[in-house]
């Protein structure tokens, strides 16, 4: 039954979408009624950045929904199976990468594990072998790097512009013109962490590698999933690195339980902070966006390490 039941469903849900589109309901009828999805919120931002006003971008990672737990219902998947361009990248949603093979097998894709060259995740994966990750041999958080967003904001203005050729110099120009932002932020945090009297960061999950250009070094609670749980061992070694190390501020997260950070900080009488991953917006954060974000983070991390 099943096999008849979702294609049948998912009919009538685009068959209701194209009655609205007709009626003035579409979210699409502004501009040249152009749609994109993007899988999260970085991706979203940049898609939006990039293609401009004339296109609907839709983020399926709703706000206060941490991105590895998506699951897509069916509005949503008539969204992706509409859109003129899906941006993604896969193994990181699997509820994504599947609903895309099925639904929308021959749409354009911008795929950022294809156009980004991604860290690989094995230098610091053998400390939580036991965490339960499912990301595989890259770190897929390339998005905390501003100059990852920027080739990520080229391959996007690349991929409108082969389906509306009519307007590819819009988008080449919209993608320099947030290469031009994004550059900017790397030249804070370049500069923002240049001299500090400690270097050792300690977060709750290994989402903030690609920071480590800066001069950083960070050690996670837990793996690279939000939800895995650190080993004793884990545990004992990091409380021995505070203590040697000086460190005064355990960081927590948005989106994310705060417990293993509250219990480590309260554990040894330091500070916690927020450091945000960026891979969604909150309530708390609905009106700020990536750059804000994370001019807030390196504040942060300026504080925490007592950066001149």
């Amino acid at each position: 039954m099943s096999s008849v039941a979702r294609p049948l469903a998912l009919a009538t849900v685009l068959t209701s979408a194209l009655l609205l589109a007709g009626c003035g309901g579409s979210a699409d009828s502004a501009g040249n009624g152009r749609s994109a999805v993007a899988a999260f919120y970085p991706l979203a931002w940049v898609t939006g950045r990039v293609a401009g006003d004339a296109w609907s971008v839709e983020n399926l990672t709703g706000p206060g929904t941490e991105p590895h737990d998506l699951s897509l219902d069916i509005k949503q998947t008539a969204a992706v199976a509409e859109a003129d361009l899906v941006v993604l990248e896969h193994d990181f949603q699997p509820a994504v990468d599947e609903t895309v093979q099925t639904n929308a097998p021959d749409a354009a894709v911008v795929d950022a594990a294809e156009v980004i060259d991604l860290m690989s995740a094995s230098e610091h994966e053998h400390e939580h072998e036991e965490a339960g990750h499912e990301h595989g041999d890259l770190d897929p958080h390339f998005w905390q790097d501003p100059l990852l967003m920027a080739d990520l904001g080229d391959a996007v203005a690349d991929q409108l512009g082969e389906i509306d050729p009519d307007n590819a110099t819009t988008y080449s120009d919209n993608a320099a013109d947030l290469r031009g932002d994004l550059e900017a932020l790397d030249r804070e945090y370049a500069a923002g962490l240049a001299s500090c009297e400690r270097t050792t960061t300690v977060v709750s999950h290994e989402a903030f590698s690609y920071l480590a250009r800066y001069g950083l070094e960070f050690e996670a609670i837990a793996g690279l999933s939000p939800d895995a749980e650190p080993t004793p061992a884990d545990l004992a070694r990091l409380q021995e690195l505070i203590r040697t190390d000086g460190i005064t501020t355990v960081f927590s997260e948005r989106l994310a339980s705060s417990k293993m950070a509250d219990s480590l900080a309260g554990d040894l009488g330091l500070e916690t902070e927020v450091l945000d991953p960026i891979e969604g917006l909150s309530d708390e954060t609905a009106d700020e966006d990536y750059l804000s974000l994370m001019g807030e983070n390196l504040d942060a991390l300026r504080k925490a390490n007592a950066c001149q």
